[in-house]
């Protein structure tokens, strides 16, 4: 099957960081275009995938959160309530909610220069809602802080995730 256009992966990731990837979500990464944030340990945290997978399916995040360590951090934090927190507070703070569709305008028009989707769901919830603090806080990994404001918050509560050293190993040897 030809890739969707826009589809092919970029060349900045190499074959390392594709094992790297791998090892840490336990199965192959799908259109995936470059490592957009690496952790201390030198391994890759977030990757940014195309707009669409492999066979032309939309796939609207853009910045994948690959640690399994702070992933299974973030999912503490959404089990103990709070995405719902986070939301409750775009109602009473204008500032906040102003912040947040800044995020997401930012996100869409990211995605978008690479290819439209025809859209304007970006994701994560964004802009009136907060789903998945694992996009939030790859989209504030990828893009430093003040960008996504509920990623910059996830991070902070989570801390320093990568003390323990690398997340997983990698056979260097194939």
């Amino acid at each position: 099957m030809t890739p969707a256009p826009g589809n092919t992966p970029a060349p900045t990731i190499s074959d390392a960081d594709r094992a790297a990837v791998t090892a840490q979500l336990g199965r192959a990464p799908r259109s995936v275009r470059e490592v957009a944030h690496r952790c201390e340990c030198g391994l890759p945290t977030v990757v940014a995938t195309s707009p669409r997978l492999e066979d032309g399916t939309p796939f609207p995040t853009l910045f994948y959160l690959t640690c399994p360590r702070l992933a299974s951090r973030l999912g503490t934090l959404e089990a103990d309530g709070r995405m719902r927190e986070m939301t409750d507070r775009l109602a009473d703070d204008p500032e906040l909610a102003a912040a947040y569709l800044r995020a997401h305008e930012a996100y869409l028009a990211e995605r978008d220069a690479i290819e439209p989707l025809g859209t304007d769901v970006s994701a994560g919830g964004m802009p009136t809602r907060v789903k998945c603090l694992h996009v939030h806080a790859g989209h504030a990994l990828a893009r430093g802080r003040g960008v996504n404001p509920f990623g910059d918050e996830a991070l902070d509560e989570v801390g320093e995730w990568w003390k323990a050293g690398p997340c997983v190993c990698v056979n260097d040897e194939g």
